[in-house]
């Protein structure tokens, strides 16, 4: 029996259940939005909903697997359960056949009348499962052609609008929050199956970016966190109005100027499109984060050409060079996959000779697996599993140490935290701190954390900018002392 019924007063109750990365944080509060206009009420419960929707990822297998795993953990409770999101988008039909425990299994198309469709699961009325298609086509292939054709066509976290109820309502109380500049990918690397399920590259207009930052800031935002496939992209389909290939340079101290915001940050840029001014523009423009989440993947120049991208560890090392030009202390963090077919021991070493070299502050690690509809999934010199994981943990604590190396250079400056909890609103993963925040150097919840000790007397509020004493690295983190209350312009 299920464990909750529809509410008597005729209030109809739902979950949202968000996996993946910050794009998809936003397209659930897209979702929230949409449902709360069409007359549902959010639960943060899955047993006291009459529906659960998981927004689900579907990037890798470990991904997949955990999807998977919240949407069978959510039909145990006896709530019917819709798969949403990028697995949903991405296998449709085939997932449905294969997970029976999702009541509906819906693509991107759905997003916009998504109440409807909760309507008829509640109602038990059946629906027709998401059929996956390549959403590269459904856009033209010129970028400049695809802003008008884009209106037509589902991209989620776009349907943001000015209004006295926009189409967002915030999931959480915390004073960052994701801000999606764009959708989509036309980037061809040849282990990512991503733009087939989310698209083609289509920027937002800036005017809707810089209503949805004020609106954000009007809630309790202190820090934008710009995210998108291929954020050094952006502006490539908008008119020259906008400065067209110039336009994100432009944008950014736009942003920064938002009533209300502190910190302006953004993710995920492709090394071989970060040009000179956007670097200028990022470490030196007053209110956006000294920061660069650039997505090398390997160091070596044959593994990125199977890859299908550009860069070797000199150009890598002429890049981070030309950041630390403007600032030393900038924070710089990546991912790097290893074990891609071909890759020799000699590639692994000049992966660990770039690592060395870089200095970064964070680095993800990530063994390589075939991705369904991937050209790499096709390619010959596949390692052996057991190989695959050797190459995992031996990058993994090189990487350990590294970033360990760098935090312990910080001790004795001083850095910017945003606080994000004190001891009243989580007293339990403070780790004896009296806060627990962010500096300047460190994106949300992959980069470590800072620790604030000697706190004066009623302490901060969460959404406070404080400036700190750096006292002692722990790994990624670091153990903080407050000088002073940031105040604002």
């Amino acid at each position: 029996m299920p464990s909750s019924t529809t509410d008597p007063s005729g209030e109809r109750r739902v979950a949202l259940l968000t996996l993946g990365c910050a794009r998809n944080e936003v397209d659930s509060e897209e979702l929230a939005g949409t449902l709360s206009s069409g007359g549902w009420q959010l639960t943060g419960e899955a047993e006291d909903a009459d529906v659960v929707v998981v927004n689900t990822c579907g990037f890798v297998e470990s991904a997949k697997k955990d999807s998977i795993d919240t949407v069978l953990a959510a039909a145990e409770t006896g709530t019917k359960v819709v798969a949403v999101g990028c697995l949903a988008e991405r296998y449709g039909t085939e997932l449905a056949q294969n997970l029976p425990e999702a009541d509906a299994v819906l693509g991107f198309d759905h997003y916009t009348r998504l109440s409807e469709r909760l309507d008829d699961v509640v109602a038990g009325r059946a629906l027709a499962s998401h059929t996956p298609s390549d959403r590269r086509t459904l856009l033209p292939i010129t970028p400049v052609e695809r802003q008008r054709a884009s209106e037509d066509v589902a991209v989620p976290g776009h349907e943001w609008v000015p209004t006295a109820d926009p189409m967002r309502a915030r999931l959480d109380e915390a004073p960052v929050a994701a801000l999606k500049i764009a959708s989509g990918c036309d980037r061809k690397c040849s282990f990512c199956a991503i733009p087939s399920f989310r698209g083609s590259f289509v920027s937002r207009q800036p005017e809707a970016i810089l209503g949805e930052a004020a609106w954000l800031a009007r809630d309790g935002v202190r820090e934008l966190f710009l995210v998108s496939e291929n954020s050094t992209s952006y502006g490539k389909d908008l008119g020259k109005e906008y400065g067209a290939g110039r336009a994100l340079e432009r944008l950014l101290p736009k942003l920064a100027e938002v009533d209300g915001v502190d910190r302006v940050r953004v993710s995920y840029l492709q090394p071989a499109e970060t040009r000179p001014d956007l670097v200028r523009v990022i470490a030196t423009t007053d209110g956006v984060a000294s920061y660069f989440d650039l997505s090398f993947q390997h160091a070596s120049a044959s593994v990125l050409r199977r890859m299908r991208r550009f860069g070797s560890t000199e150009s890598f090392l002429a890049l981070i060079e030309q950041i630390r030009g403007y600032d030393p202390e900038a924070g710089i963090r990546t991912n790097v996959i290893v074990g891609f077919p071909g890759e020799t021991e000699e590639d692994v070493a000049e992966l660990e000779r770039f690592l060395t070299e870089a200095r970064l502050d964070a680095v993800g690690v990530f063994g390589y697996s075939d991705e369904d509809g991937t050209e790499a999934a096709t390619l010959d010199g596949k390692l052996d599993q057991a190989e695959v994981d050797a190459r995992v943990e031996r990058v993994t604590g090189l990487v350990e140490q590294l970033t360990t190396q760098r935090a312990e250079d910080r001790v004795g400056g001083v850095v910017d935290v945003l606080v994000e909890s004190t001891a009243d609103t989580a007293p339990e993963d403070l780790d004896g701190a009296a806060a627990i925040g962010r500096a300047e150097h460190q994106g949300p919840e992959v980069d470590g954390e800072c620790l604030l000790t000697d706190v004066p007397d009623g302490g901060y509020a969460v959404g406070e900018l404080v400036r700190c004493d750096v006292l002692d690295a722990e790994g990624v983190d670091l153990r903080v002392r407050p000088i002073a209350l940031r105040a604002r312009p």
